[in-house]
């Protein structure tokens, strides 16, 4: 809160003076409401209560109304304020809602104005009062939609910052699950907050992450992609390093391991910092079922490496490699091709560009045709291509398992760098084979163990690698088990058992 000393401009004495400076900045917007009226038991002081429409709760201004107009005339407040000015009267007596502060300049008072608090300006004194009145509409907490899951929590979160943060504290019922929150972005001022477990998380990544956010300097944050953009570690690279949830239970889980949450308004769809390569095929409802279940991790990885490869694979073989397969499969893949105007190359890249323009069509028409047109779209034009000649059922057959397995990945943000690195992979397995697709993937391997995450190994804990950290990796160990936290992100207390003692670190503290 500002105060006296600051450089914002300080209110008037004068009421009208006050007000008018409010139209005036605000260009007289109709959503201003402003409310003028007298203290009877304070020689008719004269107040003003200033708010904008559809961002309060209207039944809470009317109730703070009704005690300035009507209680201030009793008489223990009367005896009040004879000792007091009616600035303390006000304060003390009269606004009988929690979550009252002083103001004393107008940037102070615009700021609360735009989110949703009511302002009471006095006549006479150049101080006022902000009353937390804030209440807009919103949807609710829904079922998750990006990330669902057969067993576990249904509840994901909405566009609301405190809805969000009172759904991670309903999980986590402990005090040291700290809250702080920030104001980002000189034009919309929106809040975002970081969230831990005091005790849990490492200080240091805690510090890094407030002197992120603290280095931003931008007009706007929209949603949580701009701060994301804006704090990662590497910019030029397709991976994401940090992650990003609309479930309450893994923000949950994630912070019980020590990680950092950043919560912004405005948007469903929280982040987690640290975040590691493994960490993006882990499913919620891996810890929901049966240990054993926890064997589909391996399901996705292999997934990963048919929609990274499969495609730059079969390129190579059938332009560099045709030895590798069978006899009959060879003649057959031949037969098939016989015909068609284009090498294996560009038959992939045909398909595979068709193939997402279709899913970009599909994500933007309308819910109620979108999934039609794209199922209908593929199989059209995969039967029509096949049938013109432009491509061979083979090629169609390796595009359609590619797509498929794309979207095996619990976390989207995952699909996104497979998508473009396929392409690249299709152009080196044109030109060399399978040395090509060796060089890439060569390459591949070192920008993953080159990325950080806050300071984090990208790779962690299978480079380097961590035999402890084995038990929640590749598989899903039993939870009775799993009792110590992930090494890799540095936390003191390390034990999950609340019973046991923090194991000492290197340096014995």
């Amino acid at each position: 809160m500002e105060n006296r000393g600051s450089q914002a401009a300080p209110f008037f004495c004068s009421l009208d003076e006050n007000v008018e400076e409010v139209k005036r900045e605000l260009g007289n917007s109709s959503d201003l409401v402003t409310r003028k009226i007298r203290m009877k038991a304070v020689d008719e002081v004269e107040v003003c209560i200033l708010y904008t429409e559809g961002l309060v709760d209207k039944v809470l201004i009317s109730s703070f109304m009704e005690s300035l107009m009507l209680h201030a005339g009793k008489r223990d407040i009367l005896s009040h304020e004879t000792e007091a000015g009616p600035l303390s009267l006000i304060k003390g007596f009269l606004l009988t809602i929690g979550g009252v502060e002083e103001v004393y300049d107008f940037d102070a008072l615009f700021n609360a104005m735009l989110t949703g608090d009511t302002v009471i300006l006095v006549d006479g004194f150049s101080q006022g009062f902000i009353v937390n009145t804030k209440q807009w509409e919103d949807r609710g907490v829904q079922e998750t939609s990006v990330q669902t899951v057969v067993r576990g929590s249904r509840e994901a979160f909405s566009e609301t910052l405190r809805t969000n943060t009172a759904l991670v504290r309903r999980r986590i019922n402990n005090r040291n699950l700290w809250l702080e929150t920030k104001s980002i972005g000189k034009m919309t001022q929106t809040k975002v907050a970081i969230m831990y477990v005091k005790g849990v998380a490492d200080e240091a990544v805690v510090a890094e992450v407030r002197q992120r956010l603290d280095r931003i300097s931008i007009d706007g944050i929209l949603e949580s992609g701009n701060i994301e953009e804006l704090i990662q570690d590497e910019t030029f690279t397709p991976f994401p390093t940090i992650y990003n949830t609309e479930r309450p239970d893994s923000v949950a889980a994630g912070l019980l391991e020590g990680r950092v949450a950043i919560i912004v308004d405005g948007t469903p769809v929280v982040l987690l910092a640290p975040a590691v390569f493994v960490q993006f095929f882990q499913s919620p409802e891996d810890y929901y079922q049966r240990a054993d279940f926890g064997i589909l991790r391996i399901l996705r990885l292999i997934s990963f490496f048919i929609a990274l490869l499969a495609p730059s694979i079969y390129v190579a073989i059938t332009t560099f490699h045709q030895e590798m397969l069978q006899t009959n499969l060879i003649i057959s893949i031949a037969a098939q091709r016989e015909g068609v105007p284009f090498p294996a190359a560009v038959e992939a890249l045909l398909m595979e560009f068709t193939f997402e323009i279709l899913r970009e069509a599909g994500i933007r028409m309308p819910r109620a045709v979108g999934p039609a047109i794209s199922i209908v779209g593929a199989l059209v034009l995969g039967e029509a291509a096949v049938q013109a000649g432009l491509v061979s059922p083979a090629t169609v057959i390796v595009v359609s398992i590619t797509a498929i397995t794309s979207f095996v990945f619990p976390s989207f943000s995952m699909s996104i760098p497979i998508r473009l690195l396929r392409f690249g992979l299709i152009a080196l397995a044109a030109s060399f084979g399978f040395i090509g697709i060796f060089i890439g993937m060569i390459v591949l391997c070192l920008h993953l163990c080159s990325l950080r995450s806050f300071g984090v190994p990208y790779m962690s804990p299978l480079a380097p690698i961590d035999l402890s950290d084995q038990k929640d990796t590749l598989l899903r160990f039993p939870i009775w088990m799993m009792h110590t936290r992930p090494h890799f992100l540095r936390q003191k207390n390390i034990v999950r058992d609340q019973n046991n003692k923090p194991k000492p670190d290197e340096n014995g503290a």
